[in-house]
């Protein structure tokens, strides 16, 4: 169990919706690819694009509702930032821009920052410096929300939590995909979980 404010959720016990590993086969047949160069190898998908514009892969499946995506990610030689996912999000097909949508990740915000925003307008933000991120390390997040609660878990510690007091309606908007933000970035076991939070009374013990 893990305490956001007024909350408590549970990671280990959500449900599964999506669970594959990467094959060329299962990206083929599970993605689409909007910008930047993405491939398979031995078991990770593996992001390039060395301009400052958020390329991105995303799942051609949508997954309405509240969700968590668990996976493990490292950024590859010679490049040091950005491991950055979304979701609740929408696409603009004409433009091929991103359109609303939550984001998250470690290492960016052009300071090595755990970062979340909310596009297209991004005037919702909030991001720490205090993890400390290592390039080629292997990081597992957790990374999601409830209802405007979102939070970013980096290897089974709570990293940042967020509240969007005008929440994405995540049973219209349910687009999911992985970015390279001028960057080589990797993912591997990635799975998209059902999240959920259940409410809770946070007080004080007097100390004195």
């Amino acid at each position: 169990m893990m305490k956001l404010i007024r909350k408590t959720i549970e990671p280990e016990s959500w449900p599964v919706l999506y669970d594959k590993p990467f094959t060329p086969e299962n990206f083929a047949s599970d993605f689409t690819i909007r910008d930047g160069s993405w491939h398979v190898e031995d078991g990770w998908l593996i992001g390039e694009n060395p301009n400052n514009s958020a390329a991105m892969t995303t799942m051609k499946e949508k997954f309405y509702g509240p969700v968590c995506l668990d996976f493990y990610a490292k950024v590859l030689d010679p490049c040091t930032h950005d491991i950055n996912c979304m979701w609740s999000g929408s696409w603009d097909e004409e433009t091929n821009t991103r359109q609303t949508a939550y984001v998250a990740g470690i290492g960016g915000w052009w300071d090595a920052k755990v970062g979340f925003e909310r596009s297209p307008d991004y005037k919702l933000n909030s991001a720490t410096k205090l993890l400390g991120f290592e390039a080629g390390k292997v990081y597992h997040l957790q990374v999601g929300s409830v209802g405007g609660h979102a939070f970013v878990i980096v290897d089974g510690e709570l990293a940042l939590e967020s509240t969007d007091p005008d929440p994405i309606d995540q049973l219209t908007h349910g687009m999911i995909g992985l970015e390279a933000y001028c960057t080589r970035v990797a993912f591997t076991d990635f799975k998209v979980l059902r999240a959920s939070a259940e409410d809770v009374e946070m007080t004080y013990d007097p100390e004195f």
